[in-house]
């Protein structure tokens, strides 16, 4: 059973995210709050699999809770997934930057609201199709920063290419196909990323491959 909590400040879309995400039977929403201050404190108590986390709301927003719930390290196996209205760029990256493991519009298919959850349940990082353009873009119009060349000059021929293929949306079970490796190899390299990288997600993971000129806005995925 995956365990989330749901932080919204409209108890009407806490109520629908309820019944949409429950709908299967293998996802339990164990508590509920209306800011970011009452989501933190729900997460403390539950110690969730994942947090479904609103942007803009009163006394805390869900940018600045996410940072401290990714920040925890007695929060450390909890995920959280940036649900919202809003599409804006400095949004995107905000969440991303505070450690979001997912960033999804509210107009998402319920049946993909709850693939969202179980892929970040399962360790991997989604952002919805609109949301990936929107953060390509942002960081197409920035200079090439060359993030950590050190670090990323340290990764094998092979590191790099699963590296690629995590910032070109690939699963773990896609990137074992593309490289005719198992999906567990697929992690295997995907939790060794995380830690030459020193990244907590496959958000980042993203982020990075693109900020160290890895991978450029648009390119397709190598055959």
């Amino acid at each position: 059973m995956i365990r989330i909590v749901l932080v919204d400040d409209q108890e009407l879309v806490r109520t629908g995210l309820r019944t949409l995400a429950e709908h299967d039977g293998d996802i339990e929403v164990v508590a509920e709050a209306d800011n970011g201050s009452r989501g933190i404190s729900a997460v403390r108590q539950h110690k969730p699999d994942v947090v479904l986390m609103d942007i803009r709301m009163s006394t805390m927003d869900g940018i600045a809770a996410t940072r401290a719930i990714v920040g925890d390290r007695e929060l450390v196996n909890v995920r959280v997934v940036v649900l919202t209205t809003f599409d804006e760029d400095e949004n995107v990256m905000a969440a991303i930057r505070a450690g979001a493991a997912g960033y999804l519009l509210k107009d998402i298919a319920p049946a993909e609201l709850r693939r969202a959850i179980r892929l970040v349940a399962a360790g991997d990082a989604l952002l919805s199709p609109s949301i990936t353009r929107k953060v390509m873009s942002a960081l197409a119009e920035r200079p090439t920063t060359r993030t950590r060349p050190v670090l990323l000059g340290s990764l094998t021929d092979r590191e790099r290419e699963v590296l690629t293929r995590i910032a070109l949306g690939e699963s773990n079970d896609e990137i074992g196909t593309s490289l005719h490796i198992s999906p567990a190899t697929a992690r295997t390299y995907v939790s060794r990323l995380l830690s030459k990288l020193g990244a907590r997600d496959r958000s980042q993971l993203v982020v990075l491959s693109y900020e160290s000129g890895l991978v450029t806005p648009g390119e397709a995925a190598p055959p």
